[in-house]
């Protein structure tokens, strides 16, 4: 981004004029008429690649042309199956070497690098590159989902667009964001989830001009998803008890607990089968081909670790799953998914998070109060989705839009908030977040209200401030200079006019050379100033005067008073601007107790 482009964002987004709740701008209107297209044409994105997933599936296992979704797990290939997830690694590995490295991975980290990183733009190969290297991974026996792909596909699509059109790289966030959110709302007719998912994990803000336009595009690619892929949901299961006992609830946090354990443990698999394969002495384009021999190894030993496994979720919720297959899923499907992914191939982790979830779901059932058919996997989904991808909310809305089982609220909110503070406190980074910190990039996932928001120039500024008059003339003033009168500490000085107004500014390097230098006789200090003022109001939060001083390249101002009449009230510089972080340490490390209890007889004991 150019220095012209940055001062007009800056400028634009955060000098509107008066103080409001929000900083949308008419703006807003024309980025959601572009998301809404965005959000129809990112359904239609999810239908080709489920369509593709679909066919490679038929092709690779069954030998048929068909675009119809199927298990991999009822192929007849025997143990040449082991060879069909390892040629379709082979393919993906190739398009990630000689077409876009960027195809590799999940999908939800790249989205992440493309916004911050490369400024929301993302080329338009990598929107046929990514769907095709994923239709391929999964439709060749990859365990993983579609979701990732999707959300990555629709972002690059929500890219392009708005690359056709005169914005700001939020606006274009804003657009790649659309994209995604309604390629993940089309696929799991989830469109809630898939806004909150976009603010949790995409947009790293809460703000209306990106939040209303993502919404948007997910409602139309949730509206249209009737149409497409049927209305939903993608699960339905009988609706439990709306409330549950102590005993229940007492449950739901053993279950939190064994989720954000789980998690942390697939977490590290993970990257741990990624460090190993960062050991090997070849090329990475190879490693896919390594990744998927163990996952036909996997598919051999347990076929239902194949594919996308939405059967095996759909029989997880509804109680019917024996013993084997849960320990199947919990075993052989952690395993390969972890080496698979890890290995750098193309495919999605909310379908496998939600499998396996589900199968630790139907562990707990063995032993804690029995709520249901299908209540603990339930719990389990969600509870691992929050933990996982640290997006609680997120998973909490996500399972109840799946099921549309809404009595299982009061249950998901307690396992899904005990499952992510533990994973919070014991894990750095979330399963999507280590891939960017392993690139040397630092991403914070803490929303809050900034503390220079809050905080006015008024309460920072220094007030005992040296000025000039317009009309004082250098001979007076070299006089005064000379006898030592200058001030430390202060580098600008304002210069005022007959109303007590700043009329210009002189910094004390340029007063100093004028001095050197000959002058002519009579002439004033205000003649001589010739920097035009950039001044701060005392009605101003301080972000408001970080952002000027950046975008003029500044580090110190006057500061006006618009009660009376924007007279001078005093000089702000970054140093108080610094201030204003202190009190926000002050606030966050000083303890103390507030409030004491006495008893009503301690001072008659202390007296006796």
């Amino acid at each position: 981004m150019n220095t012209q482009i940055l001062n007009q964002t800056l400028s634009e987004a955060h000098d509107t004029g008066e103080l409001g709740d929000f900083t949308a701008s008419r703006r807003l209107l024309f980025i959601a008429l572009l998301a809404i297209p965005i959000g129809a044409a990112s359904s239609y994105v999810a239908l080709a690649l489920l369509r593709l997933i679909g066919l490679f599936t038929n092709l690779a296992y069954f030998q048929r042309w068909s675009t119809a979704l199927v298990s991999p797990a009822a192929n007849r290939l025997g143990a040449a199956a082991i060879l069909v997830p390892v040629g379709g690694a082979l393919l993906v590995g190739l398009m990630a070497r000689y077409g876009s490295e960027r195809i590799r991975g999940h999908g939800i980290p790249e989205a992440i690098e493309s916004i911050l990183l490369h400024g929301s733009r993302v080329p338009p190969r990598l929107a046929v590159l990514k769907p095709v290297s994923a239709a391929i991974s999964i439709g060749s026996g990859g365990p993983f989902g579609a979701e990732g792909p999707i959300i990555m596909t629709g972002g690059a699509l929500g890219s392009m667009i708005a690359q056709f059109f005169h914005l700001s790289g939020a606006e274009r966030k804003t657009l790649l964001v659309a994209g995604a959110a309604a390629g993940m709302a089309a696929t799991f007719a989830a469109p809630l989830s898939a806004v909150l998912l976009a603010v949790e994990l995409l947009l790293f803000e809460w703000k209306p001009r990106s939040m209303i336009p993502v919404a948007l595009a997910s409602a139309t690619a949730g509206a249209l998803r009737r149409y497409l892929l049927g209305a939903g949901p993608l699960f339905p299961m009988a609706p439990h008890a709306a409330l549950i006992g102590p005993q229940g609830l007492a449950g739901c946090v053993a279950a939190g607990l064994l989720a954000g354990l789980f998690s942390v443990l697939l977490t590290s698999a993970v990257y741990a089968a990624e460090d190993g394969f960062q050991r090997l002495p070849f090329h990475w384009m190879w490693w896919p081909a390594i990744g998927g021999l163990v996952v036909g190894l996997g598919g051999l030993v347990f076929p239902q670790a194949l594919g996308v496994g939405y059967d095996t979720i759909g029989s997880l919720l509804q109680g019917d799953v024996p013993r084997t297959t849960i320990a199947g899923i919990l075993l052989v499907k952690s395993l390969i998914w972890a080496v698979a992914l890890g290995s750098g191939t193309s495919g999605g982790v909310l379908a496998p998070l939600l499998m396996m979830g589900g199968a630790l779901g139907g562990v707990e059932a063995m032993f804690l109060p029995a709520e249901g058919a299908g209540f603990w996997p339930l719990i389990g989904m969600g509870a691992i989705l929050g933990g996982t991808m640290r997006s609680p909310f997120t998973g909490i809305v996500f399972a109840l839009e799946l099921t549309h089982n809404f009595n299982a609220l009061l249950p998901l909110l307690v396992a899904n908030t005990i499952a992510y503070g533990v994973t919070v406190l014991l894990l750095k980074r979330s399963i999507l977040t280590e891939k960017l910190s392993r690139r040397g990039f630092h991403l914070s996932r803490e929303y809050a209200v900034d503390p220079l928001e809050v905080l006015f120039v008024r309460e920072v500024m220094r007030t005992n401030v040296l000025a000039f008059r317009s009309n004082e003339t250098m001979e007076e003033f070299g006089r005064w200079f000379r006898a030592g009168h200058s001030p430390r500490g202060q580098h600008l000085y304002p210069v005022l006019d007959e109303q007590q107004k700043v009329a210009s500014v002189i910094t004390r390097k340029d007063l100093k050379e004028i001095l050197e230098r000959p002058h002519p006789p009579g002439a004033t200090i205000g003649s001589l100033a010739r920097r035009t003022p950039v001044l701060a109001r005392t009605n101003e939060p301080l972000r408001r005067v970080v952002y000027r001083m950046a975008e003029k390249q500044l580090t110190r101002m006057p500061v006006v008073d618009p009660e009376a009449g924007d007279k001078l009230a005093g000089m702000v510089s970054l140093q108080d601007l610094l201030r204003g972080r202190v009190r926000n340490l002050a606030e966050e490390r000083a303890r103390e107790r507030v409030l004491r209890l006495r008893l009503p007889n301690a001072g008659k004991r202390e007296e006796a």
